[in-house]
């Protein structure tokens, strides 16, 4: 009786995790709860919904705190996709200072540097969901305009269907997807893709 209780319970439990993580054919268990993870998110706006007051920076206790509530107000593109990662289970060391991920959206690119998971556009990689796609990166200052988490490649490297924190098509300010998205979604149409960073587990 205990045995078939049990054998119960790992059925109920396979099936519970199945409707939380759908299985994505050719991802790896990390890559498949990143996506599933940022997709899950899509439609959340700031609070108040005409500021920068976003639950993702106040998670890392990043921003001013003047938001009247439980949130913290920073552009967040980059605290939503390091939130994402992080609750996925990917390496996460999220400080502000040189070569840790946050709330600076070239952070991505020195973090992926650091642990040589950049890719350039034109570097012939073909990104992966569970990536994140950084727009508009300057060297020469090391700054960038944008991040978005991958959500599916497409037939050009430079124009992933993503999943944008902080994005202003449908809003200001919200999680939203975006489909080939060769530009930042952000004011005044922001920067190129430059690259993606890949996670590491």
């Amino acid at each position: 009786m205990v045995f078939v209780l049990v054998i119960a319970v790992a059925i109920a439990l396979a099936v519970a995790v199945n409707r939380v993580v759908p299985h994505r054919p050719g991802l790896s268990p990390l890559r498949a709860r990143i996506v599933s993870l940022a997709e899950s998110q899509i439609g959340y706006g700031t609070d108040p919904s005409n500021s920068y007051c976003n639950r993702f920076s106040a998670y890392w206790e990043a921003g001013i705190d003047d938001c009247g509530n439980a949130n913290l107000d920073e552009e967040w593109c980059a605290d939503f996709a390091a939130w994402v990662w992080k609750q996925a289970g990917a390496v996460v060391e999220y400080q502000l200072a040189p070569g840790y991920l946050n709330s600076d959206s070239a952070s991505f690119y020195v973090w992926g540097v650091d642990h040589h998971t950049w890719h350039p556009v034109g570097s012939h990689y073909r990104p992966q969901p569970g990536d994140v796609a950084v727009y508009g990166l300057n060297l020469a200052t090391v700054t960038a305009v944008h991040v978005a988490v991958v959500t599916a490649a497409t037939s050009n490297d430079a124009a992933p269907d993503v999943v944008n924190g902080d994005g202003d098509r449908t809003g200001f300010s919200v999680v939203e997807a975006g489909t080939r998205q060769a530009f930042a979604d952000v004011k005044g149409g922001g920067g190129r893709l430059s690259g993606y960073v890949s996670p590491v587990s």
